[in-house]
Protein backbone atom coordinates (compact mmCIF):
# COMPACT_ATOMS: atom_id res chain seq x y z
CA UNK A 1 0.00 0.00 0.00
CA UNK A 2 2.96 2.32 0.38
CA UNK A 3 2.82 3.02 -3.35
CA UNK A 4 -0.61 4.70 -3.21
CA UNK A 5 -0.95 8.13 -4.73
CA UNK A 6 -1.52 11.16 -2.53
CA UNK A 7 -5.11 11.61 -1.51
CA UNK A 8 -6.11 7.97 -2.12
CA UNK A 9 -6.52 7.05 1.56
CA UNK A 10 -10.32 7.08 1.23
CA UNK A 11 -10.09 3.93 -0.90
CA UNK A 12 -9.00 2.07 2.21
CA UNK A 13 -12.26 3.03 3.93
CA UNK A 14 -14.36 1.15 1.38
CA UNK A 15 -15.56 -2.42 1.72
CA UNK A 16 -14.54 -5.17 -0.69
CA UNK A 17 -16.13 -8.49 -1.50
CA UNK A 18 -16.20 -10.47 1.75
CA UNK A 19 -14.40 -7.69 3.63
CA UNK A 20 -15.58 -4.88 5.92
CA UNK A 21 -13.18 -2.31 7.32
CA UNK A 22 -12.71 -1.68 11.04
CA UNK A 23 -11.70 1.64 12.61
CA UNK A 24 -10.33 1.82 16.13
CA UNK A 25 -12.22 4.69 17.77
CA UNK A 26 -9.80 6.94 19.68
CA UNK A 27 -7.42 4.02 19.28
CA UNK A 28 -9.37 1.40 21.21
CA UNK A 29 -11.11 3.40 23.95
CA UNK A 30 -12.88 0.43 25.47
CA UNK A 31 -9.65 -1.31 26.50
CA UNK A 32 -6.80 1.25 26.44
CA UNK A 33 -6.58 4.93 27.44
CA UNK A 34 -8.16 6.89 24.62
CA UNK A 35 -6.20 8.97 22.12
CA UNK A 36 -2.85 7.72 23.44
CA UNK A 37 0.13 6.23 21.67
CA UNK A 38 -0.36 3.08 23.75
CA UNK A 39 -3.88 2.69 22.37
CA UNK A 40 -2.75 3.33 18.79
CA UNK A 41 0.10 0.81 19.13
CA UNK A 42 -2.35 -1.80 20.43
CA UNK A 43 -4.82 -1.23 17.62
CA UNK A 44 -2.18 -1.52 14.92
CA UNK A 45 -0.72 -4.63 16.57
CA UNK A 46 -4.19 -6.19 16.63
CA UNK A 47 -4.39 -5.95 12.84
CA UNK A 48 -6.63 -2.87 12.66
CA UNK A 49 -4.77 -0.31 10.51
CA UNK A 50 -7.48 2.38 10.47
CA UNK A 51 -7.24 4.82 13.37
CA UNK A 52 -9.75 7.48 14.40
CA UNK A 53 -8.72 10.25 16.77
CA UNK A 54 -9.31 13.91 17.61
CA UNK A 55 -7.06 16.93 17.10
CA UNK A 56 -7.11 20.34 18.76
CA UNK A 57 -4.57 23.18 18.84
CA UNK A 58 -2.57 24.32 21.86
CA UNK A 59 -1.85 27.94 22.66
CA UNK A 60 1.54 27.64 21.00
CA UNK A 61 0.02 26.16 17.83
CA UNK A 62 0.88 22.49 18.35
CA UNK A 63 -1.78 20.08 17.02
CA UNK A 64 -2.38 17.55 19.78
CA UNK A 65 -4.53 14.44 20.03
CA UNK A 66 -7.31 14.76 22.59
CA UNK A 67 -11.08 14.73 22.32
CA UNK A 68 -12.26 17.96 23.91
CA UNK A 69 -11.19 21.56 23.30
CA UNK A 70 -10.84 21.72 27.08
CA UNK A 71 -9.14 19.46 29.60
CA UNK A 72 -11.37 16.52 30.54
CA UNK A 73 -11.96 15.96 34.25
CA UNK A 74 -12.60 12.22 33.93
CA UNK A 75 -9.32 11.47 32.14
CA UNK A 76 -6.81 14.21 33.06
CA UNK A 77 -4.79 13.99 36.29
CA UNK A 78 -2.61 16.75 37.68
CA UNK A 79 0.93 16.56 39.07
CA UNK A 80 -0.40 15.26 42.40
CA UNK A 81 -2.12 12.34 40.67
CA UNK A 82 -5.61 13.72 41.28
CA UNK A 83 -8.27 14.01 38.60
CA UNK A 84 -8.71 17.67 37.72
CA UNK A 85 -11.71 19.83 38.46
CA UNK A 86 -10.79 22.84 36.30
CA UNK A 87 -11.47 21.98 32.65
CA UNK A 88 -9.50 24.87 31.21
CA UNK A 89 -9.33 25.46 27.43
CA UNK A 90 -6.42 23.76 25.69
CA UNK A 91 -6.03 26.87 23.52
CA UNK A 92 -4.91 28.64 26.74
CA UNK A 93 -2.12 26.11 27.41
CA UNK A 94 1.25 25.59 25.78
CA UNK A 95 2.24 22.06 24.84
CA UNK A 96 4.68 22.08 27.76
CA UNK A 97 1.80 23.05 30.06
CA UNK A 98 -0.30 20.22 28.68
CA UNK A 99 2.46 17.68 29.34
CA UNK A 100 2.15 18.33 33.07
CA UNK A 101 -1.04 16.27 32.98
CA UNK A 102 -1.35 12.50 32.70
CA UNK A 103 -4.09 10.83 30.65
CA UNK A 104 -3.55 7.10 31.22
CA UNK A 105 -6.28 6.55 33.80
CA UNK A 106 -10.03 7.10 33.90
CA UNK A 107 -12.06 8.23 36.91
CA UNK A 108 -14.24 5.26 37.78
CA UNK A 109 -16.39 7.45 40.04
CA UNK A 110 -17.50 9.57 37.08
CA UNK A 111 -20.33 8.68 34.72
CA UNK A 112 -17.81 8.70 31.87
CA UNK A 113 -15.47 6.33 33.66
CA UNK A 114 -18.30 3.99 34.59
CA UNK A 115 -19.02 3.51 30.89
CA UNK A 116 -15.59 1.94 30.32
CA UNK A 117 -14.97 -0.51 33.18
CA UNK A 118 -12.45 -2.58 31.19
CA UNK A 119 -10.15 0.28 30.21
CA UNK A 120 -6.55 -0.27 31.30
CA UNK A 121 -5.12 2.09 33.93
CA UNK A 122 -1.62 3.26 33.04
CA UNK A 123 0.71 5.77 34.66
CA UNK A 124 3.01 8.10 32.76
CA UNK A 125 0.98 8.81 29.60
CA UNK A 126 0.73 12.34 28.21
CA UNK A 127 -1.38 13.82 25.45
CA UNK A 128 0.49 13.01 22.20
CA UNK A 129 1.19 15.45 19.43
CA UNK A 130 -0.26 14.76 16.00
CA UNK A 131 3.36 14.61 14.84
CA UNK A 132 3.99 11.65 17.18
CA UNK A 133 1.28 9.54 15.57
CA UNK A 134 2.35 10.60 12.08
CA UNK A 135 5.89 9.50 12.87
CA UNK A 136 4.57 6.11 14.01
CA UNK A 137 2.61 5.40 10.84
CA UNK A 138 5.51 6.66 8.70
CA UNK A 139 7.44 3.52 9.62
CA UNK A 140 7.62 0.90 6.85
CA UNK A 141 5.88 -1.71 9.00
CA UNK A 142 2.84 0.59 9.23
CA UNK A 143 2.49 1.38 5.54
CA UNK A 144 -1.09 0.06 5.64
CA UNK A 145 -2.09 2.46 8.43
CA UNK A 146 -4.65 5.15 7.65
CA UNK A 147 -5.70 8.15 9.73
CA UNK A 148 -9.29 9.28 10.17
CA UNK A 149 -8.24 12.63 11.59
CA UNK A 150 -11.10 14.42 13.32
CA UNK A 151 -10.71 18.19 13.36
CA UNK A 152 -12.44 19.24 16.58
CA UNK A 153 -14.58 22.36 16.49
CA UNK A 154 -14.01 24.78 19.38
CA UNK A 155 -17.43 26.33 20.15
CA UNK A 156 -15.78 29.59 21.24
CA UNK A 157 -14.03 29.93 17.86
CA UNK A 158 -16.69 28.35 15.63
CA UNK A 159 -17.49 31.62 13.83
CA UNK A 160 -13.88 32.86 13.66
CA UNK A 161 -12.84 32.28 10.07
CA UNK A 162 -9.22 33.30 10.70
CA UNK A 163 -8.92 30.87 13.62
CA UNK A 164 -10.45 28.11 11.48
CA UNK A 165 -7.98 28.72 8.65
CA UNK A 166 -5.08 28.81 11.11
CA UNK A 167 -6.14 25.51 12.69
CA UNK A 168 -6.42 23.76 9.33
CA UNK A 169 -3.07 25.14 8.19
CA UNK A 170 -1.35 23.92 11.37
CA UNK A 171 -2.72 20.39 10.91
CA UNK A 172 -1.82 20.30 7.23
CA UNK A 173 1.72 21.45 8.01
CA UNK A 174 2.20 18.40 10.25
CA UNK A 175 0.77 15.79 7.90
CA UNK A 176 2.70 17.24 4.95
CA UNK A 177 6.01 17.58 6.78
CA UNK A 178 5.74 14.00 8.08
CA UNK A 179 4.80 12.70 4.60
CA UNK A 180 1.50 11.03 5.58
CA UNK A 181 -0.80 12.96 3.25
CA UNK A 182 -1.52 9.77 1.31
CA UNK A 183 -2.48 7.99 4.55
CA UNK A 184 -4.89 10.64 5.82
CA UNK A 185 -8.60 11.43 5.60
CA UNK A 186 -9.75 14.72 7.18
CA UNK A 187 -12.90 14.29 9.25
CA UNK A 188 -15.23 16.60 11.21
CA UNK A 189 -18.72 17.34 12.50
CA UNK A 190 -18.06 20.98 11.64
CA UNK A 191 -18.55 21.12 7.91
CA UNK A 192 -17.20 24.70 7.82
CA UNK A 193 -13.85 23.22 8.89
CA UNK A 194 -14.14 20.68 6.08
CA UNK A 195 -14.82 23.50 3.61
CA UNK A 196 -11.59 25.12 4.78
CA UNK A 197 -9.80 21.77 4.37
CA UNK A 198 -11.12 21.59 0.81
CA UNK A 199 -9.83 25.10 0.10
CA UNK A 200 -6.37 24.48 1.54
CA UNK A 201 -5.89 20.82 0.59
CA UNK A 202 -8.30 19.69 -2.14
CA UNK A 203 -6.13 16.62 -2.74
CA UNK A 204 -6.84 15.15 0.71
CA UNK A 205 -10.16 13.25 1.02
CA UNK A 206 -12.77 14.39 3.51
CA UNK A 207 -15.19 12.55 5.79
CA UNK A 208 -18.43 14.23 6.95
CA UNK A 209 -19.68 13.32 10.43
CA UNK A 210 -23.35 13.60 11.33
CA UNK A 211 -25.64 12.89 14.27
CA UNK A 212 -29.35 13.64 14.39
CA UNK A 213 -29.52 14.23 18.14
CA UNK A 214 -27.10 17.19 18.28
CA UNK A 215 -28.54 20.14 16.35
CA UNK A 216 -25.63 22.55 16.89
CA UNK A 217 -24.40 21.71 13.40
CA UNK A 218 -27.09 22.49 10.82
CA UNK A 219 -27.49 19.54 8.45
CA UNK A 220 -29.10 19.58 5.00
CA UNK A 221 -32.18 17.42 4.40
CA UNK A 222 -30.35 15.14 1.94
CA UNK A 223 -27.03 14.60 3.69
CA UNK A 224 -25.41 12.15 1.22
CA UNK A 225 -26.28 14.32 -1.79
CA UNK A 226 -24.82 17.38 -0.06
CA UNK A 227 -21.60 15.53 0.79
CA UNK A 228 -21.32 14.31 -2.79
CA UNK A 229 -21.82 17.85 -4.11
CA UNK A 230 -19.04 19.06 -1.78
CA UNK A 231 -16.67 16.46 -3.17
CA UNK A 232 -16.64 14.40 0.03
CA UNK A 233 -15.44 10.81 0.05
CA UNK A 234 -17.08 9.42 3.19
CA UNK A 235 -20.30 9.88 5.15
CA UNK A 236 -19.88 9.07 8.83
CA UNK A 237 -23.31 8.92 10.53
CA UNK A 238 -24.08 7.72 14.04
CA UNK A 239 -25.11 4.09 13.69
CA UNK A 240 -28.51 4.66 15.34
CA UNK A 241 -29.47 7.27 12.72
CA UNK A 242 -29.41 5.10 9.61
CA UNK A 243 -31.28 2.35 7.80
CA UNK A 244 -30.12 -0.16 5.22
CA UNK A 245 -31.79 2.05 2.59
CA UNK A 246 -29.73 5.05 3.73
CA UNK A 247 -26.54 3.03 3.34
CA UNK A 248 -27.50 1.82 -0.12
CA UNK A 249 -28.42 5.35 -1.21
CA UNK A 250 -25.13 6.84 -0.05
CA UNK A 251 -23.17 4.06 -1.70
CA UNK A 252 -25.11 4.63 -4.94
CA UNK A 253 -23.59 8.13 -4.89
CA UNK A 254 -20.12 6.55 -4.53
CA UNK A 255 -19.76 7.54 -0.89
CA UNK A 256 -18.22 5.21 1.64
CA UNK A 257 -20.36 4.78 4.77
CA UNK A 258 -18.49 4.75 8.09
CA UNK A 259 -20.75 4.16 11.11
CA UNK A 260 -19.76 5.16 14.64
CA UNK A 261 -19.43 4.20 17.51
CA UNK A 262 -20.65 0.58 17.34
CA UNK A 263 -19.81 -1.41 20.48
CA UNK A 264 -22.57 -3.95 21.19
CA UNK A 265 -22.72 -7.29 19.38
CA UNK A 266 -26.31 -6.84 18.18
CA UNK A 267 -25.49 -3.41 16.74
CA UNK A 268 -22.33 -4.72 15.07
CA UNK A 269 -24.36 -7.48 13.43
CA UNK A 270 -27.02 -5.01 12.28
CA UNK A 271 -24.40 -2.78 10.64
CA UNK A 272 -22.88 -5.80 8.89
CA UNK A 273 -26.36 -6.68 7.61
CA UNK A 274 -26.86 -3.09 6.42
CA UNK A 275 -23.76 -3.45 4.24
CA UNK A 276 -21.75 -0.54 5.62
CA UNK A 277 -18.20 -0.02 4.45
CA UNK A 278 -16.63 0.60 7.85
CA UNK A 279 -17.51 -0.06 11.48
CA UNK A 280 -15.87 2.33 13.93
CA UNK A 281 -15.72 0.89 17.45
CA UNK A 282 -14.23 1.40 20.90
CA UNK A 283 -13.78 -2.38 20.86
CA UNK A 284 -12.27 -3.25 17.46
CA UNK A 285 -11.64 -6.84 18.58
CA UNK A 286 -15.39 -7.33 19.07
CA UNK A 287 -15.95 -6.35 15.45
CA UNK A 288 -13.15 -8.67 14.35
CA UNK A 289 -14.83 -11.52 16.22
CA UNK A 290 -18.26 -10.93 14.67
CA UNK A 291 -16.79 -10.69 11.18
CA UNK A 292 -14.73 -13.83 11.74
CA UNK A 293 -17.72 -15.74 13.09
CA UNK A 294 -19.69 -14.76 10.00
CA UNK A 295 -16.95 -15.79 7.56
CA UNK A 296 -15.94 -12.22 6.68
CA UNK A 297 -12.55 -10.55 6.62
CA UNK A 298 -11.49 -7.12 7.84
CA UNK A 299 -8.75 -4.54 7.47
Amino acid sequence: MSGRVMGDAAADFRKLSGLIRIVGHRGARGVFPENTMLGFDYTLAAGVPLLEFDVVLTGDDIPVITHNPTLHAATFRDETGQFITNEMPIRDLSYADLCRYEVGKIDGQSAYGAAFPDQAQVDGLQVPRLADLCALISRPEHAAARLLLEMKSDPVLAQDTAARAHFVAAVLDVIRSTHVVGQTVLHSFDWAILAECKAQAPEIPRSYLSIASEPQFQLPPDIPAHIKAEGGALWCPHFADITAADVAYAQSLDLGVVVWTVNQTADIDRMIDFGVDVICSDYPARVQRRLSDRGLRWQ
